[in-house]
């Protein structure tokens, strides 16, 4: 178990996110995982493995015990902290990774629907996004990426999700329940700041650090 969790780990660690076969970026992917690698210690590989193999031995759902033993030992109230922060600082915000083409999709679908997200990038860097990418397994039940929020909930990825309350964006705009979200979240972030900004300032763009 222990070589079996070792040789998952690095493979991981080396790739981090699947990109598409079909495409011929055989050579892009291998300059991209050497850029992983050369931040990635074999020490840091061992303890990762460890924890994924102790995750697996416990019962633990493979794919969230490879994001626990990719995020390595970290502050687990701290990421969940910060999770909260980043679904609470704009009517949508996404998790997504810049190389995933379920993540582009879902920017390009959101785009297309008027939306305006906060995108969270979780390979920028890897060792800050990957313990939140553990922990919005836990708060969601899935650890791939698009993680999408409207309102501050948890409404799937990109084609699906995990409940029929969180099922992904395309079904949510095949129900005609997406322009609802987005709206309605739109609308709450508007009184938001109307309760909290000085009169005069309206217009004033937000930013959000």
């Amino acid at each position: 178990m222990a070589r079996f969790a070792i040789v998952v780990l690095s493979v991981a660690a080396s790739c981090h996110a699947f990109a598409p076969a079909a495409r011929p970026l055989r050579v892009t992917h291998t300059r991209r995982a050497s850029a992983v690698m050369a931040d990635v210690s074999f020490d840091g590989v061992l303890k990762g493995a460890s924890i994924f193999a102790e995750k697996l031995s416990k019962g633990d759902d493979m794919k969230q015990a490879l994001a626990d033993g990719l995020a390595g030992e970290y502050d687990r109230a701290a990421a969940d902290a910060e999770i909260t922060r980043l679904v609470n600082s704009a009517p949508v915000v996404v998790f997504s990774w810049t190389m995933s083409p379920a993540s582009k999709q879902a920017k390009e679908l959101l785009k297309m629907a008027g939306a305006s997200p906060v995108y969270k990038e979780l390979n920028e860097p890897w060792e800050d996004g990957n313990p939140i990418r553990a922990e919005l397994g836990r708060r969601t039940g899935r650890t791939s990426v698009p993680s999408v929020w409207i309102g501050g909930v948890y409404v799937g990825g990109c084609n699906d999700g995990p409940s029929l309350e969180a099922p992904g964006i395309v079904p949510l705009a095949f129900s005609g329940k997406l322009q609802e979200k987005l709206a309605a979240a739109a609308s709450a972030a508007a009184v938001t700041v109307d309760a909290w900004s000085p009169a005069g300032d309206l217009d004033s763009p937000m930013t959000l650090d």
